[in-house]
């Protein structure tokens, strides 16, 4: 079995009305899945729902082939990391800021450090560690977020528009440089997006949800020639 992530008949419910339905879904170990539709959709839910920070009305998601409401939350959660539209990061310098889960998890100082340094410099802000967050700008700051949940050495990697706040040029070379480490580091990741073109880019497969549901997986490709139904083709059209 190379599915780390399988999900059956899934339901979540917000303020009692149906958020996000998946019949079925299998995400592969080193995948990267990149989520697209509408605003609305239940693109964020589906990601809270893998963090387990929104339980299901009904339905199942495995995490290495077991239930994930039947994990320790803590367990689970430090299998995961979770990179978000704005940095939110502490006020303190940037080492401090990638540090800070190692440091929650009593992580070894030497450890520590050579963790912070390797993806420091991964994520291109090795020259930063010692200015202050407040000083970074937005795409600096979305670079040490992005070092700061790749230190944690996550099984799963959690990405809801980690570019949107960003300009344009910053948001296309952000794009390129993770592309490239997620190629190299096969590390599962489920990145949402509202461009397909970017989707295309670093997705290996991209999901389509509208209305609130899983309409369509498959390649790029695939969902361009062979749109699942009426609310795919029309989502495509207004891209």
């Amino acid at each position: 079995m190379n599915e780390l992530i399988s999900i059956r008949n899934l339901l979540i419910q917000r303020n009692e009305r149906d958020a996000l339905k998946i019949a079925s879904l299998d995400i592969q170990r080193g995948e990267t899945l990149a989520i697209v539709g509408p605003n609305g959709a239940g693109k964020s839910t589906f990601l809270l729902a893998l963090a387990h920070l929104i339980k299901p009305k009904h339905g199942e998601i495995l995490f290495n082939g077991k239930p994930i409401s039947h994990m320790n939350e803590l367990e689970y959660r430090r299998k995961i990391s979770f990179v978000f539209q704005d940095p939110l990061l502490m006020d303190m310098t940037v080492g401090h800021n990638i540090a800070l889960g190692l440091k929650f998890r009593g992580t070894d100082r030497d450890e520590m450090r050579a963790r912070v340094i390797r993806w420091s410099k991964a994520m291109g802000v090795d020259s930063l560690l010692r200015r202050r967050a407040g000083q970074l700008s937005g795409g600096e700051a979305q670079r040490v977020s992005l070092a700061r949940a790749f230190v944690l050495d996550p099984e799963l990697l959690l990405m809801d528009e980690p570019f949107s706040a960003v300009d344009p040029p910053t948001r296309a070379q952000l794009l390129k440089d993770l592309s490239n480490l997620l190629s190299h580091d096969h590390r599962t990741t489920i990145i949402v997006t509202h461009n397909l073109t970017e989707a295309a880019q670093i997705g290996n497969r991209i999901a389509v949800i509208v209305h609130g549901e899983l309409k369509q997986v498959g390649t790029p490709k695939e969902i361009k020639a062979k749109p699942a139904d009426q609310s795919v083709k029309d989502f495509l059209r207004e891209l």
